[in-house]
């Protein structure tokens, strides 16, 4: 399906895509045991906007860091229950969507990501809550053959600015390395 453009509608594409997100929200990994603290719609409401993002990657294969320019639109939906990200870098022809969904019965936040190129929903994303003005996701997920725990976190929460970045661990959450940021101020 094509706009006027010739380009691929965006509205299909994020309709299906949340779909998705909603089907398989239930395959979220729970809350961290004893975590009495509970998420709420709204929390990822400071989104909303065009944004334009400062990356920084580290080079797994070099240990070097990338930095690269890229933007954002991103929209509030489910009257405050959902997020909805496209992320563009035009200079890396790269393209992907966020999708932030909040289950009501566990007060806990789903992020998933889909890379233009593939489509594929990942799953089951990374879940957590927002403490103290930071937000907290975590997965346990696979590099190659062993076991690594991938953090992403929201933090420095302006109304124009914020940042994102990931961490993984290789030792069970007993060290971390940031491997991404991303320093995101409103267009």
């Amino acid at each position: 399906m094509t706009d006027e453009t010739g380009g691929i509608a965006r509205r299909p594409v994020l309709q299906s895509a949340l779909g998705l997100a909603v089907g398989l929200a239930a395959t979220a990994l729970p809350a961290a045991a004893g975590d009495t603290a509970e998420g709420r719609p709204g929390d990822f409401n400071f989104l909303a906007g065009e944004w334009r993002i400062s990356h920084r990657r580290l080079k797994p294969e070099t240990g070097e860091w990338d930095e690269f320019t890229g933007e954002a639109t991103c929209w509030t939906i489910l009257n405050g229950a959902g997020s909805i990200e496209e992320l563009r870098i035009p200079a890396r022809n790269f393209a992907g969507v966020g999708i932030r969904l909040f289950e009501t019965d566990r007060k806990i936040w789903s992020d998933f990501w889909v890379n233009a190129k593939s489509g594929v929903l990942t799953t089951p994303g990374l879940t957590g809550i927002f403490r103290n003005g930071e937000g907290v996701f975590e997965a346990d997920e696979m590099d190659g053959d062993q076991p690594i725990k991938v953090r992403g976190t929201w933090d420095r929460i302006t109304p124009n600015s914020h940042r994102w970045h990931q961490t993984v661990s290789h030792d069970g959450g007993k060290t971390w390395q940031v491997n991404w940021t991303m320093d995101w101020v409103r267009a």
